[in-house]
């Protein structure tokens, strides 16, 4: 099990992001109070580093691939256009396989853009078994996971920073 004493992630330079850094978040509708609080825990990172966000809502997980990738299609023509996303989402085992399913389509999915995007797709998602889990992972025993997700966006931006 993940346990955030032993990581480094949370060690991060400051100095390390290109100016104008944008970061933008796309989170489900379902379950919406636990995504709400990685939303909360993903934009305190993003501001305490001064990242420009933007937030996209889809109706489920399954469709947070797609989202993302319209959102890339649409700031083709851009300017400034996104150096990261992240994909927030909670998905609740029940009683028949659509979590399974469910889990594995935006596994693939984000797998898949993070292979195709010349930007990272973070995996801010969470595939657990009962809402205490959720709870446990949104600045519970099992720390922040919506501030977690921000932070390795932030360390992957840096990462393509010297292209």
């Amino acid at each position: 099990m993940a346990e955030i004493g032993k990581s480094n992630l949370y060690d991060i330079d400051p100095g390390i992001l290109p100016k104008n850094a944008c970061v933008i978040i796309v989170r489900t509708e379902w379950n919406a109070a636990i995504v709400d609080k990685l939303e909360e825990g993903c934009i305190a990172v993003l501001d305490r580093h001064n990242v420009t966000h933007k937030v996209l809502v889809v109706p489920g997980a399954f469709e947070v691939p797609f989202g993302i990738m319209q959102y890339w299609g649409m700031t083709q023509q851009e300017v400034i256009r996104p150096d990261a996303f992240i994909a927030l989402a909670c998905v609740v085992r029940g009683d028949t396989p659509h979590f399974d399913y469910v889990c594995r389509g935006i596994t693939d999915g984000i797998m898949q853009l993070n292979l195709q995007l010349p930007v990272p797709t973070i995996f801010g998602v969470l595939t657990v078994d009962n809402e205490q889990q959720a709870i446990d992972r949104i600045g519970g025993a099992h720390g922040h996971k919506g501030e977690e997700a921000a932070i390795t966006a932030l360390k992957m931006i840096a990462l393509r920073k010297g292209e």
